[in-house]
């Protein structure tokens, strides 16, 4: 049997968790999900944003190196990673900047090892966006309660689609298949879980069909 890794990839609300933990569930796999607890800069970068974007975007950099490369060169069976390590840089990271969270040096210093790190990482099988407007993501945010997102605001979800876009016209690391998630609810419908299934598992078996309406 063949033995795959995916990266689960989108804005907050998008769904990511929910799909990584379905899709893993009526395939066998083993799903792996963001570190939070862990993280030791959390806290102060909630309390300090400007002073602690650095810190909190190399913890996470590293962090998220160790386990990609762990999924696809060690991990015995096939994975679902929720949210990959390309966000952090060409979102997150972009994010802070554009805010005034992160500085033009911190940046550029981050940005150098990123790409280091990146050039010597495997590439995913495969990778999963799923795209969703500014009210669906607000909705999702809203139904689902956390109080670590009640800052949140339309403004800021706007600004990471765009930069979600942006970068996906140029990423070419792996293939990528596109969720409609304002259409699709895999979590209320099975039957759009199993339409997204089908079409991940079409994809990692080189499957491809033009239909005509």
């Amino acid at each position: 049997m063949p033995r795959y890794f995916l990266v689960v990839a989108g804005n907050i609300g998008s769904g990511k968790t929910s799909l990584t933990r379905l899709m893993a569930a009526r395939l066998g796999w083993d799903a792996f999900y963001e570190s939070v607890d862990d993280n030791p800069y959390l806290a102060d970068f909630y309390e300090d944003m400007k002073a602690w974007s650095f810190h909190l975007q190399v913890f996470f950099l590293g962090h998220r190196a160790q386990t990609h490369r762990y999924l696809c060169c060690q991990h015995a069976n096939s994975s679902i990673l929720d949210r990959s390590i390309y966000e952090d840089a060409e979102i997150f990271a972009r994010a802070l900047f554009d805010m005034g969270n992160l500085g033009e040096r911190d940046l550029k210093a981050y940005r150098g090892v990123y790409d280091q790190t990146i050039a010597s990482l495997p590439a995913p099988s495969l990778m999963i966006y799923l795209r969703a407007t500014v009210p669906t993501l607000l909705e999702r945010i809203r139904k689902r309660a956390r109080g670590i997102e009640t800052g949140i605001t339309a403004d800021y979800l706007l600004l990471l689609n765009s930069f979600y876009e942006q970068w996906l016209e140029r990423f070419d690391l792996c293939p990528v298949l596109t969720i409609p998630s304002d259409e699709l609810d895999f979590v209320a419908y099975e039957q759009h879980l199993t339409i997204i299934v089908n079409r991940v598992l079409d994809r990692l078996k080189g499957k491809e069909e033009i239909r005509f309406q």
